[in-house]
């Protein structure tokens, strides 16, 4: 009895044992990245969350799994997470950093527990040097790359299951059981590839693990794998065509022959393995080298590499099969990253942090079996080193002005951060500053056409509308295919009234990107201003298709609609763009504006005075609730010293110089009986209009003067009755 006690004792011990080790990982993990928390979001994290249309409703969760380019990467799962973070926390990025950080504590929990299947010594180790380690931070504080912890939970997890598997088969079992965990992993290795392709590898990984276990490998080894491989190619496949295709991979900057793609190889591995073992100057973009295939030393890496794996294959017998399927491990996972398949970040660099997250597991392993056998001091003094480099890592992902400047400093020569801190500058409204980093970044690259998009921004702002033409151009010479810099010269084209160029331009953005709201929303505003307001109508319908959520869209829809006499239709637009986002005066104002126009004043004067409340210097509102409170036929609504108060206003806004506006304050003058200062207002008015060719309104002034002459103020006609 005693002896059954002390075995009970036993189990009860290891298994608090196992659960402080778990809970210690989860704690160290929220200590180390407890400054990520307060992350705000940075690059790429628009196009995943802040600006992405498919975050807001059902529609969108369709389009994520079933349209290609709907979303940046085909990684339908990881969308999925954003899409249910956005319900539940809208864009507050606490909640975005929190699930990432709890996603790499369970990464590491899933890491010890295989490692602990595979009977790994020093596995709780690595799982915390893995958990704290500094080159995992730009994957954990970087909201865009919950991709990235999100695929490598699910690669473990999956690694459990089919460990389980081959554990069962081992001892003889081929029960229903068994197989069930065959099928778990199948369908979790799946839901990896549909978090990041990078997962693809599991499989070669397995068997990788299959081989070092065992005397040899059997055909019932590689068999049941096959169905993993299968998957695995067919996500890459696909995955590289939308890296070509939507995401933009190909190119004079991605043309490298086989040569200098291996050289660029052997030295990623080298500079992979360096960053793990001394971790200093980490940065979220390196250097990008210079690969010259006729320089010799740049061989001495490849050459490396492949001297380490064959002194490991040959010392295998000796020192055990451990540390080359370690190593195999690191590179074979590194594979998509080294340079072989064209990736678009290869443009700017062959290496980030990010890309060894996962494959960074083998050498840690290695490493930490090895520390496993000496004093505890040093891996303990290990971990409090790594846990510091690492919560000072996290500090520099809190905005992106302070990941640029992080970047620059330690990497000067980056024209595509000189590039990024010129627009959180220009975002800022620091112009002037911006240029300065455009400059930098075009000296440093003369080709980068979204520098020169970015200089044509900056020279539109400051109302040098022709430079800016001239730097768009340039921009799209370089990359034909550069909607964003098609859409912005479309808009600097309808700015000049060059309307016809402009809706040209805007075609052109769309037909290379369908889903490019913007260039569809601004076509409509240039088709509208044609009078062309069925197309207009029609592009408007299909902004709110891709983005229902885009209150601009039904306030232009709104106006087209006014235009046609589709009040109606008007009316529910304008709602739903106020419901949307209640904090935009001009839609306050535009709203207003066809409710006049359909004769519905009195809830004209409402919008006008929501919009006035948003924005009390709104010159277009202050005019039109005015000219409403000076010349209504409603005797209720007339209020002639409120409207000379607001037109004044108005017009001093517009330093006297707009006609409508000072004809506004002569009825205002009129209303209030001071028929002097509306005779005179009304003849600059008519004299204004004059000169700029509106004759229409010069007329209707010429028409007022005779009332005011006569001693009469100005009131709209009572509406006929029906």
């Amino acid at each position: 009895m005693s002896g059954q006690n002390f075995f009970e004792r036993l189990i009860i011990n290891k298994r608090a044992r196992l659960v402080v080790q778990g809970a210690l990982i989860i704690l160290v993990v929220f200590l180390a990245y407890l400054p990520a928390l307060h992350g705000g979001f940075i690059w790429d994290d628009d196009d995943y969350v802040t600006e992405s249309p498919t975050l807001h409703d059902l529609e969108g969760l369709r389009r994520i799994w079933f349209e290609a380019g709907a979303i940046p990467q085909y990684y339908p799962l990881v969308h999925t997470v954003f899409w249910l973070e956005y319900h539940l926390w809208g864009l507050n990025p606490f909640g975005y950093h929190l699930i990432n950080v709890l996603l790499h504590a369970v990464a590491a929990i899933l890491l010890w527990r295989v490692l602990l299947g595979l009977q790994i010594s020093g596995a709780w180790l690595a799982a915390v040097i893995f958990a704290l380690h500094p080159v995992c931070v730009e994957s954990v504080a970087w909201i865009t790359e919950c991709k990235n912890v999100l695929s490598i939970v699910f690669y473990f997890a999956a690694a459990l299951a089919y460990l389980r598997f081959v554990a069962l088969g081992d001892a003889g079992f081929s029960s229903r059981r068994r197989w069930c965990y065959y099928l778990g992993a199948l369908a979790l290795f799946t839901a990896a590839l549909l978090s990041k392709t990078v997962t693809c590898s599991l499989p070669a990984a397995l068997l990788l693990v299959c081989w070092w276990k065992k005397e040899r490998l059997r055909r019932d080894d590689i068999l049941p794998l096959f169905p993993f491989f299968l998957i695995g190619l067919a996500s890459g496949l696909v995955t590289m065509w939308v890296e070509k295709h939507y995401v933009g991979a190909q190119g004079s900057e991605w043309s490298l022959t086989l040569g200098e793609r291996c050289l660029i190889a052997g030295r990623a591995l080298w500079f992979y393995a360096d960053k793990l073992i001394w971790p200093v100057q980490l940065t979220f973009i390196y250097p990008r080298w210079e690969i010259a295939t006729d320089v010799w030393w740049q061989w001495l890496f490849p050459i490396a590499a492949v001297c380490v794996v064959a002194g490991l294959w040959l010392a295998r017998c000796r020192i055990g099969k451990g540390p080359l399927a370690a190593v195999l491990f690191f590179v074979g996972t590194l594979g998509p990253s080294l340079g072989f398949v064209n990736m678009f970040p290869m443009r700017y660099s062959f290496v980030a942090d990010h890309f060894q997250y996962l494959a960074s597991v083998g050498l840690i392993a290695l490493c930490a079996s090895g520390l496993n056998r000496i004093p505890r001091i040093v891996p303990a003094m290990l971990i409090v080193m790594l846990g510091a480099l690492t919560w000072q890592q996290t500090s520099i992902y809190r905005n992106l002005e302070i990941l640029w400047r992080d970047t620059l400093a330690k990497n000067p020569g980056c024209w595509m951060a000189h590039c990024n801190l010129g627009v959180c500058l220009y975002d800022k409204g620091r112009i002037g500053e911006a240029m300065d980093q455009y400059q930098e970044a075009i000296r440093l690259h003369p080709n980068s056409f979204e520098t020169l998009n970015n200089i044509g921004l900056a020279l539109a702002a400051q109302g040098h509308v022709d430079e800016a033409i001239e730097d768009y151009r340039k921009a799209i010479q370089i990359h034909p295919n550069y909607y964003v810099a098609l859409y912005n010269l479309g808009l600097a084209l309808a700015a000049k009234g060059q309307l016809d160029e402009a809706i040209e331009d805007y075609r052109k953005a769309i037909q290379i990107n369908p889903n490019f709201v913007d260039s569809l929303n601004n076509l409509g505003h240039a088709l509208a201003a044609k009078g062309r307001f069925d197309e207009a109508i029609e592009n408007y319908h299909k902004a709110i298709q891709i983005n229902p959520n885009l209150f601009i869209s039904y306030d232009y829809l709104g106006q087209a609609l006014s235009a046609q006499g589709r009040f109606d239709e008007a009316t529910g637009s304008y709602r739903k763009a106020i419901q949307i986002d209640p904090h935009h005066a001009d839609t306050y104002f535009d709203f207003g504006t066809m409710l006049n126009q359909s004769g519905r004043t009195q809830e004209a004067v409402v919008q006008y005075r929501e919009a006035l409340k948003l924005n009390p210097e709104l010159a277009g509102a202050l005019n039109n609730l005015a000219w409403v409170l000076a010349a209504s036929s409603d005797n209720e609504l007339r209020n002639g010293a409120e409207a000379v108060r607001l037109a004044e206003r108005a017009c001093e806004l517009t330093h006297n110089g707009e006609p409508l506006f000072l004809g506004t304050l002569a009825a205002a003058y009129a209303e209030c009986g001071r028929f002097a200062d509306a005779i005179t207002t009304a003849e600059k008015a008519e004299h204004l209009a004059t000169t700029a060719g509106l004759k229409n309104l010069a007329e209707k002034n010429r028409q007022l003067l005779e009332l005011y002459r006569a001693g009469k103020p100005y009131h709209e006609p009572q509406p006929s009755k029906p």
